[in-house]
């Protein structure tokens, strides 16, 4: 079994051990709606995962994507408020994308064309797009409007109904559960970003890099070009998951998500991505962002136990995960010198 499968097995397996744990310690735990939250309550974190995926898988690293989720936030508050520009919100989603877009574009510049190493480039796209939030606006600045309150509140699935009527499992499943529209998002990028680097030049051009990027360059691989439309894409992805915060608080606000870039970061290596590049995939990243969103519901379920020892599991997590990555590497560095 080579690495990528390999760490994907583990992942797979540590999905679950702590769905197994919860289900065994909980008598709630195996029910739909739990799932549905999994999916709902971690959406923007795992769409910005998405982008970040992409980013690790060709070498780089993109820090700035919990800010640039912040920003999205208080710039579409503030443009569909009817009291500052009235604008429609989906007038104000389109231009937060595009801007994601374009300031990913611009970071991938620097770092393409200036030979800059992407943490110091998006460290400091971290601080811009946070500073360019709370220049926007610097308080808490709910959204009301009845595309937020009726449309998006419209478009959830009602799947108890669903799994009722057509698979016949009225016993098990309770009334009332929904797929919201935030975990809709969640799906369709996931989908999005395993058929984008499984089936297209672009996702065999980012692997290519990550493994080998002088060797990139001998085959042809536009590297410099590919950079660029990379953290484009992780801008758009990091925009596109503030979009949904929107519809999951109805609020914007610039303060929001501190450290959430590390979230991404460990849900991506977790996964079985590796940081040095070259191996990882969208789907092992959605199990990463699910054992994250497990670990807090556990917490959550328990009752008596700090928000905190969140963190702590965590961290553990990805210290094993990135053990077995070194241990991996050392594996197919000891095979390729014999």
């Amino acid at each position: 079994m080579n690495r990528r499968y390999l760490t994907l097995t583990v992942t797979a397996f540590v999905l679950l051990l702590l769905y197994g744990f919860g289900a065994a310690v909980f008598p709630n735990f195996l029910s739909l709606r739990v799932i549905v939250n999994l999916f709902g309550d971690n959406s923007f974190t795992g769409i910005s995962a998405v982008g970040m995926t992409i980013v690790i898988i060709s070498g780089g690293i993109d820090l700035s994507v919990a800010s640039v989720i912040a920003c999205t936030t208080i710039f579409i508050a503030q443009m569909v408020n009817p009291e500052l520009h009235g604008w429609h919100p989906l007038q104000a989603m389109a231009a937060a994308v595009a801007m994601g877009a374009v300031f990913g574009a611009a970071q991938g510049f620097f770092i393409s064309f200036f030979n800059l190493h992407p943490y110091l480039v998006t460290l400091s796209g971290m601080f811009f797009a946070r500073g360019v939030g709370y220049i926007i606006n610097d308080t808490n600045l709910a959204i009301k409007h009845p595309f937020y309150s009726e449309t998006v509140r419209g478009l959830s699935i009602p799947l108890s109904a669903i799994l009722r009527d057509y698979l016949g499992l009225e016993n098990y499943v309770r009334k009332g559960v929904s797929l919201p529209l935030t975990a809709q998002c969640f799906i369709l990028f996931v989908v999005a970003g395993t058929l984008l680097l499984a089936f297209t030049r672009f996702g065999r051009y980012v692997y290519a890099i990550g493994s080998n990027e002088a060797s990139a360059r001998l085959m042809g691989v536009p590297v410099d070009r590919m950079k660029i439309q990379i953290y484009a894409l992780s801008g758009f992805c990091a925009a596109a998951a503030g979009c949904v915060v929107t519809f999951y608080m109805q609020a914007g606000n610039s303060s929001l998500f501190v450290g959430l870039e590390m979230d991404a970061i460990a849900a991506t290596v977790i996964g079985g991505t590796l940081l040095t590049g070259g191996v990882g995939g969208v789907p092992g990243t959605l199990m990463g962002v699910l054992i994250l969103g497990l670990i807090q519901t556990l917490i959550t379920f328990h009752g008596n136990l700090n928000n905190w020892w969140a963190k702590i599991f965590i961290g553990a997590l990805l210290f094993l995960f990135i053990s077995i990555q070194q241990l991996l590497n050392r594996g197919l560095t000891r095979r390729a010198s014999t």
